[in-house]
């Protein structure tokens, strides 16, 4: 269950988040591609950069807390209620890996390994998973698989950084995983949730969205397809873009990858030249 609004926030926080994490990857690597090493979080100075991360370290938990105030005071079916309890979890435990990320940042790095907390990533992902979409019929369903496909896009991605850290490519798709979640997330609610966008011949009934005639449901089935299509090939054509854009511009690529790990060489060359 869910609602447009819903569905608008998690693509406010998705798309930028993506975004920002591709810059600064990018910028990373192509500064040296062969020394390059993928990171938890591109954190970046000044601190107000960093805007999306403390963004989530407030939402996530606002979020959980919401699904379990919906879980106590929905009358409905049992699928339902348990799937806020559910989906409490999932946003309780990314909050958690936002906490891991700001104790190895901030305290010996040694205590928590890099690869341990990729590797949490990705049970993340395949727990967010297997709640997308739950008790959802129509074609709501054939719309949440999608998006569950790209979750788990995103948990193979951080799987295999885990064992390989350098490897580039597997950043790129999990940013552009991610910026393609929040654009579909928000295709999702404007299809399911918006009378503006609902498909032809179909219309609301209580969580799903069913059609008349099966000819409907097909010409539905379809066009969602197609959407799916064009929504890859406008992240991929806008990730690919900004990587071409950075790869030309010096200024511009300094700028947004500045990290900690930059902050850091940085401060170790002033003391060597002192």
């Amino acid at each position: 269950m869910g609602s447009l609004a819903t569905h608008f926030t998690a693509s406010l926080f998705l798309v930028p988040l993506g975004i920002r994490r591709l810059l600064c990857s990018s910028s990373l690597y192509l500064q040296n591609p062969s020394q390059y090493r993928s990171k938890l979080w591109y954190f970046s100075n000044p601190r107000w950069k960093n805007l999306d991360f403390y963004a989530l370290v407030i939402a996530l938990p606002i979020a959980s807390f919401a699904e379990v105030f919906l879980f106590l005071t929905f009358s409905g079916l049992p699928i339902y209620r348990f799937a806020f309890l559910q989906r409490s979890l999932v946003f309780l435990f990314f909050w958690v890996l936002i906490v891991l990320i700001v104790f190895r940042e901030n305290f010996d790095h040694l205590l928590i390994h890099e690869s341990l907390v990729f590797v949490f990533s990705a049970i993340l992902f395949v727990a967010e998973y297997s709640v997308i979409g739950k008790g959802i019929n129509g074609l709501g369903e054939t719309l949440y698989e999608w998006l569950g496909g790209l979750t788990l896009v995103c948990a193979a991605c951080c799987l295999y950084l885990s064992i390989r850290p350098t490897a580039f490519f597997a950043e790129f798709l999990l940013s552009s995983g991610i910026v393609f979640k929040g654009t579909w997330s928000l295709q999702a609610g404007l299809s399911l949730y918006s009378d503006v966008f609902s498909l032809k011949g179909c219309h609301q009934f209580l969580t799903d969205v069913v059609c008349d005639l099966e000819e409907d449901n097909l010409r539905g089935v379809t066009l969602i397809n197609l959407l799916f299509v064009g929504h890859a090939i406008g992240v991929l054509t806008t990730c690919l873009v900004l990587f071409g854009i950075l790869s030309s511009n010096w200024n511009l690529k300094y700028a947004d990858g500045t990290g900690s790990l930059l902050s850091e060489l940085d401060l170790l060359h002033e003391i060597e030249v002192e």
